[in-house]
């Protein structure tokens, strides 16, 4: 329950309703900051070094560094990591431990270069802090393999299973998820954060830990937009299908076409749009879509990115 409790905070406000006004409380998603710390070497060589600050919503902490470190590069394996650990004095009133720290095998050589380029990364955006262009993370010249299909009616029944198991958006609404799926549309986890990189990070730290990594018959879910970064971060676990509530850029689309996998924008209303990898979606027999279900190029106004009934939310 208290790891619940540092993800949000009751406030006062004032609730104006046309020309009324009244006092009332409502509830709001934690963002703090989380330090990664890096402890590496062998011997009298050992280093600890910060390596970024990103602002989070508190829980998974570890697993966010970790899935962050994947992401990077920085670890591979499992076996990569001897220990990792939230740690650091509690801060403010809720008590919040803002550090892990994660310590490497001996044996793991860290580029100290890719370390040099510190950066802090927002809640908004994974990638925004980087110092230059040379800090993103390599493309990887990994083509995903065929094989993994899922049916066009489990597609469309995501938003409303992941909806399901957004317990801290219940309560205030302004949260991002990620989560990841079989190839019958089965929930396996779910993540929430203010960042939508972090929920990533988080629900991919998650399976590292598991020694489940790649994760070639997996799905994963976001409530967001499908943005570089995220197709990055499903590539660098060997997830084979990205799909999102909303849309995603022309780059991400670009890295997804040329892994080989399977992007889906506008999971939403009975209907989403394939931009990359059709060939994973199946539509049963007797049951083709028309040409305005998937596929389609219709989004609305702009900006109406969620589910009228509920969304799922943040874009």
């Amino acid at each position: 329950m208290k790891s619940f409790e540092q993800r949000v905070v009751e406030v006062s406000v004032q609730r104006i309703d046309g020309t009324a006004s009244s006092c009332g409380r409502d509830v709001l998603a934690v963002e703090e900051p989380l330090e990664i710390r890096l402890d590496y070497g062998a011997g009298a060589g050992r280093t600890r070094r910060s390596i970024t600050v990103t602002m989070r919503t508190p829980g998974c902490d570890v697993e966010l560094a970790v899935g962050f470190l994947f992401a990077e590069g920085l670890v591979r394996r499992r076996e990569d990591i001897e220990r990792a650990e939230s740690c650091g004095p509690p801060a403010g009133s809720l008590g919040i431990r803002n550090l892990v720290r994660v310590d490497l095998s001996p044996d793991v050589t860290v580029d100290e270069k890719r370390l040099a380029r510190n950066f802090l990364t927002t809640s908004s955006c994974g990638l925004c802090g980087k110092a230059s262009l040379d800090a993103l993370p390599a493309a990887s010249h990994t083509r995903l393999p065929d094989g993994f299909e899922v049916p066009a009616s489990s597609i469309h029944d995501l938003p409303a299973r992941l909806r399901t198991a957004q317990t801290v958006f219940d309560r205030t609404g302004g949260l991002h998820a990620a989560a990841l799926f079989d190839a019958e549309g089965r929930l396996l986890g779910v993540r929430e954060d203010v960042g939508r990189h972090n929920a990533v990070d988080k629900l991919i730290g998650a399976q590292f830990l598991a020694r489940a990594v790649p994760l070639l018959d997996r799905l994963i879910f976001v409530s967001g937009r499908a943005g570089y970064e995220l197709v990055q971060k499903a590539l660098a676990a060997g997830i084979p299908m990205l799909a999102a509530v909303g849309a995603p850029s022309s780059l991400a689309a670009d890295l997804a076409r040329d892994a080989n996998m399977t992007l889906l924008g506008f999971v939403r209303d009975g209907r989403f749009n394939v931009y990359s990898g059709a060939q994973r979606i199946r539509c049963e027999a007797g049951a083709d879509a028309p040409p305005d279900r998937v596929g389609d190029r219709r989004r609305g106004p702009p900006g109406d990115l969620a589910p009228a009934d509920g969304p799922i939310p943040l874009v």
